[in-house]
């Protein structure tokens, strides 16, 4: 009979054997027998604005809204799914830019101009430039001829009014190219009432802030944006002292 030792030397290059025939058949099933596919998940589609929208409304459509009036270049303020007043104007400056109905909703026109990319165009060519668009009451902070900015603003109505020393006066603000050359870091008292913020381009006339920013010129002469619009065109030096002022 023989010794374990001697048993297990006859017995061990079999089991070897059959150890690696059994392991290139498991790899040769493995590599036969594909992995299951995963299917990797669809790609959020972009929300397409089918509502109308106006003050006060809320959600992923207004989200929708402000994103692609931010993706043309009009300053809404932010993107919170809450459509207020930035919001508002900014849809107001897509339909004046548009030439359609400015009434600061969102209905069947304006979801046409904002698929269309409705943007005004600049004037100038060269520098950074803020214009004032008298006819589209626009300001446009423009760089090399490429809009880079639009806001909604409000310029002298041409209504008369009387002026402080009695006579009376048109409510206008000159065409020309001028440059900013005094500025307010808060509001500035003066004959008409209280400036937020204001940058002199022309004399008494300034771009500044005001609490009431009608589609249509309202104005004494200035240009007139909301008070978070100037907060923003200080913060981002667009109309620093010596900025080049176009109001055509």
């Amino acid at each position: 009979m023989s010794s374990p030792a001697r048993t297990s030397a006859r017995f061990s290059p079999r089991s070897a054997l059959i150890a690696v025939a059994t392991a290139g058949v498991l790899a040769v099933g493995t590599a036969l027998v594909p992995a299951p596919a995963t299917a990797a998940p669809p790609a959020p589609a972009e929300t397409v604005i089918t509502e109308d929208l106006r003050s006060g409304d809320s959600g992923a459509q207004v989200t929708a809204l402000q994103e692609r009036l931010f993706e043309l270049g009009y300053w809404v303020g932010g993107v919170d799914g809450e459509f207020g007043l930035h919001t508002e104007h900014a849809v107001t400056a897509l339909q004046k830019a548009a030439g359609i109905a400015r009434d600061g909703i969102v209905g069947p026109d304006t979801r046409e101009a904002l698929d269309d990319g409705a943007v005004p165009s600049a004037t100038t060519s060269e520098g950074s430039v803020v214009e004032i668009d008298l006819d589209n009451q626009l300001l446009l902070v423009v760089s090399d001829g490429e809009v880079q900015s639009t806001i909604h603003t409000s310029t002298g109505s041409g209504e008369p009014y009387e002026g402080d020393d009695g006579s009376e006066r048109i409510a206008t603000t000159p065409t020309g190219t001028y440059q900013v050359f005094r500025e307010v870091d808060s509001w500035d008292p003066g004959p008409y009432g209280a400036l937020y913020k204001p940058k002199y381009f022309n004399g008494g006339i300034a771009v500044h802030g005001y609490p009431s920013v009608p589609a249509q010129p309202a104005s004494k002469g200035c240009a007139r944006v909301s008070l978070g619009a100037m907060d923003w065109l200080w913060d981002s030096g667009h109309l620093d002292v010596h900025t080049t002022v176009v109001v055509h």
